[in-house]
């Protein structure tokens, strides 16, 4: 009951600041998954990429009804293409390496990011 508990609240926020940031809620999930439920840190990616497909279906199904202009749909295609060819090869690397180097490659991809975001206000 209680992994349910946690399970419930980690979508309520990864699904609020997705939405909100764009980001797919995986920079929240990952995390809680690794440091609330257990999980291995492949677990903890592989399971947030399959959530993100339902969360982004959602919140693209939103933007298109209720504002159909937010959505560049040629971009959406050409980035989309590009992004799914380089998942799948992701993913076999994702594999290969282990918790420890995934986990501080997220980190390190989170610090460079957020700096970046904080410069550039």
């Amino acid at each position: 009951m209680k992994v349910i508990a946690i399970a419930i609240v980690i979508g309520l926020v990864a699904g609020l600041l997705g939405s909100l940031c764009g980001v797919g809620g995986g920079i929240v999930m990952v995390p809680a998954f690794v440091g609330l439920l257990g999980f291995a840190q492949q677990k903890a990616v592989a399971t947030s990429l399959a959530i993100i497909v339902v969360t982004s279906l959602v919140s693209t199904l939103n933007n298109t009804i209720k504002a159909g202009h937010l959505v560049d749909w040629k971009i959406v295609a050409l980035v989309g293409a590009a992004s799914a060819m380089a998942a799948w090869f992701g993913t076999d690397l994702m594999r290969s390496l282990s918790n420890q180097t995934l986990t501080r490659i997220f980190g390190v991809v989170l610090v460079l990011f957020g700096a970046r975001m904080l410069m550039k206000g």
